[in-house]
């Protein structure tokens, strides 16, 4: 059996996360490949692995086959220029970069690559699949569309650039299920800022954006703050005939990974339902709970990686998460911001957090 070598940057909340993916593919179908995981980080957290306090020397001591960027987002850029002439694959952790941070750099830096995925894990819900393919299948064009992405890392012991982290699945999500190939246009945005976070006092915690896709138009609200978490996606589609079509998704809810899809439009009879997907009081072994999702998404890469095989749901790229960073360049740039407001007047003390739950 041939072996795939993964080096894993970082092995913090994500990088653990990735780790317990790839350690749980043995009944994947098509990951007939052994896998040998090295990580790199700032300090040896496991002895369970082979460590590499340099990037650079495990690039040349291990060659690995694919580099996952697991890092904190705002050392993503860091370790993504690093990779300047790698022709492997990288797998990386969203966003891409911060505002800060030198975009075409980083791009120019990854144009070696033998292929790139960014960690836009929920289009790999049962409940997105199902319902942009019902979209197509059904020709429905967007009428109108509302997305509300929230959790709470109030306190959190990783830095972070701020909600833009949070954002971007939301509006990922919301190009990916509208039907067509429409830019995502932003018109306004209004926002938070609070020293919710270590990485500042006047960290953007909140953001509230109006937006154009195609003809419709669109909303989407996302926070840090968010006590609650709340992953929902609203949309109303219309028929060839002229009806009108609703479709709410809700992610992660209660738990990782519980999903429910419910496809509906009113008649002379009523609400009719005509397609439901609900992954809610599905039996996960603890082996695999919070990876769901995941999993698939690792599966896809070993597979391209290691066989030529296209991925089961389209993979984001180097030129659409370049794309994805700009837009949220652009809506964190114009946010006219409120704040800031203040947890924290008296100083903090930051816990190591283990609960996945709650830092998912």
């Amino acid at each position: 059996m041939s072996t795939l070598k993964v080096l894993i940057t970082g092995m913090g909340y994500a990088g653990s996360r990735f780790l317990s993916a790839l350690r749980t593919l043995d009944d994947v179908p098509g990951i007939d490949v052994g896998l040998e995981i090295a990580y790199h980080a700032r300090h040896r957290t496991r002895d369970d692995l082979p460590y590499y306090s340099s990037l650079k020397q495990a690039l040349a001591d291990f060659t690995p086959h694919v580099v996952i960027v697991a890092v904190t987002d705002s050392a993503h850029a860091e370790i993504l220029t690093a990779l300047n002439g790698y022709d492997g694959f990288v797998l990386a952790e969203k966003p891409l970069t911060s505002r800060h941070d030198d975009l075409d750099a980083v791009a120019a830096a990854l144009c070696h690559t033998s292929g790139f995925a960014m960690d836009l894990v929920e289009r790999y819900s049962d409940a997105t699949i199902t319902l942009r393919e019902y979209v197509r299948e059904h020709g429905l064009t967007l009428v109108r569309a509302h997305a509300t992405w929230g959790k709470d890392r109030i306190n959190d012991h990783r830095p972070t650039v701020g909600v833009t982290s949070e954002v971007i699945h939301s509006l990922d999500l919301l190009r990916w299920i509208a039907p067509g190939d429409h830019e995502l246009v932003p018109v306004d945005a209004i926002g938070v800022i609070s020293d919710f976070s270590i990485s500042g006092p006047q960290v953007l915690d909140s953001v509230a954006v109006t937006a154009r896709l195609g003809d419709a138009p669109v909303t989407v609200y996302s926070s840090f703050t968010n006590i609650t978490r709340q992953r929902t996606v609203d949309c109303t589609f219309r028929t060839p005939d002229g009806s009108l079509v609703h479709a709410t998704a809700v992610y992660d809810t209660p738990t990782w990974d519980a999903d429910h899809l419910r496809i509906w439009h009113r008649g002379a009879d009523g609400e009719q339902t005509p397609v439901e997907v609900d992954t809610r009081h599905q039996q996960v072994p603890d082996r695999l709970r919070a990876i769901i999702k995941l999993r698939r998404l690792v599966a896809d890469v070993l597979r391209f990686v290691h066989r030529g095989e296209a991925p089961q749901v389209a993979f984001a790229g180097l030129n659409e998460s370049v794309e994805l960073q700009q837009l949220l360049n652009t809506i964190e740039e114009h946010t006219r911001v409120t704040g800031p407001a203040c947890y924290f007047p008296d100083g903090r003390t930051v816990a190591a957090e283990t609960d996945w739950e709650r830092l998912g």
